[in-house]
């Protein structure tokens, strides 16, 4: 699963601190957050009426709440399986069960409630640079398909969440191509090479 698809499921223990962690880490991405006690359906269609205004730019349309209406989970399905261009859709709830089959079924979910969340990496990705870089990537033995994508998902973890970065279009996008490459197989040291670079201060990526 890409936990880095642009549209995703957080599940998370503290909704509305786990909603502004994510606004401060997508930036400088936009960010129109739905924040509830109860998601109802009049939510939903706020949702559907923002998620088609059109956009130039990337746009992050959040609906963060400890219950799920289900008929305003229902009314999402059509938006969730086609979003318009330049919209993604994160869902943050306190619990799978809140979340109707069908719904978790149209997106991947990272899972960051005590006792199943991904730990972190001994590296420091906001202090990065060529040698510890490279030390990493030469550390990594081999890995199957699934090792290799909790492995990405450990390094957007340390990012997001350990060291609370504010990502950029270009580190998101490396996130997203990660798995995509993973699911054909790619080489992982390859593909890590791919993400940490964009760690990397620009006058150092030359060295």
């Amino acid at each position: 699963m890409s936990s880095f698809e642009r549209s995703h499921i957080i599940l998370a223990e503290e909704i509305e601190e786990r909603f502004e962690a994510f606004r401060q880490a997508v930036h400088p991405s936009r960010v129109v957050g739905f924040v509830r006690d109860d998601f109802l359906i009049e939510d939903a269609k706020a949702v559907i009426a923002e998620a088609y205004i059109s956009e130039a730019s990337l746009k992050y349309v959040v609906l963060a709440a400890k219950q799920f209406n289900i008929y305003s989970q229902n009314a999402l399905l059509k938006l969730l399986e086609e979003p318009p261009a330049n919209i993604a859709l994160v869902i943050i709830a306190s619990s799978k069960s809140v979340l109707l089959p069908t719904v978790r079924s149209r997106l991947p979910i990272l899972n960051e409630l005590s006792g199943e969340a991904p730990q972190g990496v001994e590296l420091t990705l906001g202090a990065l640079d060529l040698g510890a870089l490279y030390g990493f990537v030469t550390s990594v033995g081999r890995m199957d398909r699934h090792e290799s994508k909790a492995l990405i998902e450990r390094l957007f973890y340390q990012a997001s969440v350990v060291e609370k970065l504010p990502l950029s279009e270009e580190q998101l996008d490396a996130f997203d191509r990660a798995f995509r490459l993973l699911e054909v197989n790619a080489r992982l040291q390859n593909v890590l090479l791919s993400v940490l670079m964009s760690f990397l201060p620009e006058q150092r990526r030359a060295g």
